[in-house]
């Protein structure tokens, strides 16, 4: 793995400057919130840049909030789904108006068609003349119908191209909501969600386990090298947890210097070697600055490890996972502690055949 380097204690990209300054203001780091402060600084919109600058020194989330649904209306809460859902609706029922009246259409053809078949069916009883006339209203038909179908066909493919562009922008916006905006790992609201998901079925309660994760003396950092080099390490670190895993493991930042994995399809043991492989990949990595050169020394993380069979539910996991972690805490950080390994290992039951 390549040597990381942390930012410059003056981080100069707008990134650095936006966190900075929310932190200045006692700002909540909310997905909303950055969107806010990203577009003041850039100057992108000068309306909104007004309305930042004229909030107090310690402004509200309400007062945050008033400018996010002023600036960003199509993004606010849960008005987002809603919104989405009722375009959605609206596009469905223009598609299905369009296809019944295609139905009714190629119904009506057809009717012509069988009236004109059973008129020719004794063509000994008409003249030239009838013979042309009924020649050229079946050819009007045909045309009238070929041109239907085609401007049909036209406005379903422009029906369809806008219902993909709404699920689109509704999977991003789902993204982002689940998304950590300084690490971009999923965030503790996505988390919740997939921890929970573990005890919906005994296959899961018993190919799943958790592993939680702490920087050590992180505060310490923060407190001597600043905020922006805090940040640049914890972007460091959720790296190196996203890069060294594989791609089925669920990897969130759950607080400031916290972390989760959910691990499906491993024992104790091979779920505890990915936690140790974590941890040694960390320690091992030098964290300098990239301009300055400057070394900012060791940093280490302490785990913990629990499985899901060893809890009764999710909130009983992560407490028991947690637990692990705090002996690893007290035990002199940078290690891994199993959770199986402070009371012996008990279990809960869970069996194959067990009824969900």
């Amino acid at each position: 793995m390549q040597p990381a380097a942390v930012a410059p204690e003056r981080n100069t990209d707008i990134a650095g400057q936006v966190v900075a300054t929310m932190r200045q203001l006692g700002v909540l780091g909310l997905p909303r919130n950055y969107e806010i402060f990203y577009e003041a600084l850039t100057g992108s919109n000068r309306e909104l840049s007004v309305a930042v600058v004229s909030l107090s020194n310690r402004p509200t989330q309400e007062d945050l909030d008033r400018i996010g649904r002023a600036f960003f209306p199509q993004h606010h809460g849960p008005a987002i789904v809603e919104h989405a859902r009722d375009v959605i609706a609206k596009e469905l029922e223009d598609v299905a108006a369009l296809l019944r009246n295609e139905r009714t259409h190629m119904e009506k053809y057809g009717r012509i068609l069988d009236e004109t078949s059973s008129g020719l069916s004794n063509r000994s009883l008409l003249s030239q003349e009838l013979l042309h006339k009924i020649a050229g209203a079946m050819s009007a038909a045909t045309s009238s119908t070929l041109d239907h179908n085609r401007q049909a066909s036209s406005t379903l493919s422009e029906k369809t191209a806008e219902l993909e562009s709404v699920k689109s922008k509704l999977e991003e916006y789902k993204r982002l909501a689940d998304t950590d905006p300084l690490t971009q790992l999923w965030n503790r609201r996505a988390f919740d969600k997939e921890i929970t998901r573990i005890y919906n079925s005994n296959r899961g309660i018993l190919f799943n386990a958790l592993i939680l994760a702490d920087i050590d003396h992180f505060k310490d950092i923060n407190d001597r090298y600043g905020h922006p080099v805090g940040d640049r390490i914890l972007q460091i670190i959720a790296e190196i947890f996203q890069s060294s895993v594989r791609a089925d493991i669920f990897v969130a930042r759950t607080g400031g210097e916290e972390f989760a994995l959910i691990v499906e399809g491993a024992s104790e043991d091979a779920t505890y070697e990915i936690a140790e492989r974590i941890r040694v990949l960390i320690e091992q990595t030098p964290f300098t600055s990239s301009q300055t050169g400057m070394n900012y020394g060791t940093v280490t993380v302490s785990m913990g490890v629990c499985m899901a069979s060893e809890a009764e539910n999710p909130e009983d996991l992560y407490g028991k996972a947690d637990r692990a972690l705090y002996r690893s805490k007290v035990g002199g950080r940078n290690r891994v502690s199993r959770h199986s390994a402070m009371t012996g290992r008990t279990g809960k039951g869970w069996l194959l055949y067990k009824k969900d």
